[in-house]
């Protein structure tokens, strides 16, 4: 008969902290107010991503910046620019495609920390606050559009930008949609659902839409999945903020394997690196800090688009 067994256990450990002085302490910001009222909030890293180099790159959502990381933990401004930067994904090898809350999709030259625009608005109109991103093989961005939706006003979107400039809205219908993350074969796409406290799952038809979405995995707690990863295996690794963990799920969305934050409730997004690809860096938000922890699968390769508009 089949059975479930509990999931391995583990706790993720500190790799860096950013520095204090890149902290910017007792600095009030609009983000900060809007969505941690009350609260200090002296950074919020998200959007982890990393170079050809092995290279790590995070956003710093209310103070607009972007740090790189290297091997060694050591911490270096790349870009600071009146934004919201939030998920990050690389446009080619020396620009990133971040998706900017307050400013749609941005592009920043990591050499020189210049940051201009990509796609701020559809139609005219302006999207409610970009989340996360990611690009297929063949050069396709899909991409949320959270705002702040949830339970009370289920219309947050998942757009998808091709090649040529075309843009197709596939769902308008989402709780809070945030990270995004295709399986192997490209022929699903899952969607964090924040609010909802789910990971959706899309499948993408040959005609370029989707049908029969559903929750392929149920979460709990104040704050449900956030960023996602998948591995070579076609595991899910889904970060979830509100519970300080990541959760590894196979192909039932059983979890195998759940990954701690020793530093609190606020483990917010996921990436592979290292020399072979099996460690997973996870932003912890709140404190300003990088965890990571081995597993035993390399995450997918990143694509990525050649082409600059």
């Amino acid at each position: 008969m089949w059975q479930l067994h509990p999931p391995e256990v583990r706790e993720a450990e500190v790799f860096t902290r950013m520095p204090d002085h890149l902290r910017r302490t007792g600095v009030r910001s609009v983000w900060g107010d809007a969505n941690r009222p009350g609260q200090a909030t002296d950074s919020f890293l998200e959007g982890p991503v990393f170079d050809a180099a092995g290279q790590l790159y995070v956003t710093d959502i209310p103070f607009g910046r972007i740090f790189r990381i290297d091997a060694q933990g050591d911490w270096t401004q790349v870009a600071e620019y009146d934004g919201e930067p939030n998920g990050m994904k690389f446009l080619s090898d020396q620009e990133l495609l971040i998706a900017d809350y307050k400013n749609g999709l941005m592009v920043c030259d990591i050499a020189s920390g210049a940051v201009r625009p990509y796609l701020e608005r559809r139609n005219t109109q302006r999207f409610m606050g970009i989340n996360d991103l990611v690009f297929d093989r063949q050069g396709n961005l899909y991409f949320s559009d959270q705002g702040q939706t949830g339970l009370h006003d289920p219309t947050g979107r998942l757009y998808r930008l091709r090649p040529n400039g075309q843009l197709d809205l596939l769902l308008s219908n989402v709780p809070s949609p945030n990270g995004v993350a295709l399986s192997p074969d490209e022929r699903v796409l899952y969607l964090g659902v924040t609010r909802g406290n789910a990971v959706w799952r899309v499948p993408l038809l040959d005609d370029g839409s989707v049908s029969k979405v559903g929750a392929f995995f149920t979460s709990h707690g104040p704050s449900g999945p956030d960023g996602l990863a998948v591995d070579s295996q076609g595991r899910v690794i889904v970060a979830n903020p509100g519970l300080g963990c990541a959760w590894v799920l196979n192909h039932r969305a059983e979890p195998v394997l759940v990954l701690r934050s020793p530093l609190g409730a606020s483990l917010t997004n996921v990436a592979f690196g290292g020399p072979d690809r099996k460690t997973l860096y996870c932003t912890e938000s709140v404190s300003g800090s990088i965890l990571r922890s081995t597993l035993d699968a390399p995450g997918l390769p990143l694509a990525r688009a050649s082409q600059s508009r």
